[in-house]
């Protein structure tokens, strides 16, 4: 029971915090309450490899 409590909390907190970055760091917004956490964000989601356009094509 324990388990399924702390599963759900856990997927909870991860859907809110993808929601909170597409609300203001992913739009260049900064956040009202935590402007850190949206700075600390950013470069968190900067420093991962992404695709460029040209390499999405195949």
């Amino acid at each position: 029971m324990l388990a399924i409590i702390l599963m759900m909390t856990l997927g909870v907190l991860v859907a809110a915090a993808v929601g909170v970055y597409v609300a203001y760091p992913h739009r260049g917004a900064k956040m009202p309450v935590a402007p850190q956490l949206g700075t600390a964000m950013r470069k968190g989601v900067d420093a991962l490899p992404t695709l460029e356009d040209s390499e999405s094509r195949v």
